[in-house]
């Protein structure tokens, strides 16, 4: 999901850049340096769009990304899904 900060229009323009980045992905076929900055694309669109990097929604609770779930709350329910 978006960030609901971003105006329609900063949005809009945002997914345009993202979807031409991912055809230049596509593009590159074996051009390392074009497939390394189209990537670099697609981050910073991510990354624009708060897709990525850091959260912009305040809830409260605890963030358990990149961590091992044996060492959150959800260890106990992981463990039972063997």
């Amino acid at each position: 999901m978006s960030s609901p900060d971003l105006t329609e229009d900063d949005r809009a323009r945002l997914v345009s850049e993202l979807m031409s980045a991912r055809r230049a992905v596509r593009d590159a076929g074996e051009d390392r340096a074009g497939m390394a900055e189209a990537r670099h694309r697609v981050e910073a669109a991510k990354v624009a769009l708060g897709e990525r990097g850091p959260a912009w929604w305040t809830d409260g609770a605890p963030d358990y990304n990149r961590h091992l779930v044996k060492n959150t709350p959800y260890a106990d329910w992981f463990s039972d899904l063997k």
